[in-house]
């Protein structure tokens, strides 16, 4: 899975962001799969659970890649 979410505000915590693209079903499942070490922000492991995710940003993990953009873009 390859896509693009556009933010309504400044940012998005990283567990929302997975379970608005349906990487995980729910913000709980999101929450484990982050503390697993399963998920990357630009390149780089993330371990915090909601983490602000702001445009520009890339998360990716086993089978999907998420570009973020600004409301608008």
């Amino acid at each position: 899975m390859n896509e693009t979410f556009e933010l309504e505000t400044d940012y998005i915590p990283l567990c929302d962001l997975l379970k608005y693209c349906a990487v995980t079903d729910t913000g709980g499942q999101a929450k484990h799969f982050i503390a697993e070490g399963n998920v990357t922000v630009d390149g780089q492991v993330e371990l915090r659970k909601t983490c602000k995710i702001r445009a520009g940003q890339v998360v990716a993990g086993d089978g999907f890649e998420i570009h973020v953009v600004a409301p608008g873009g």
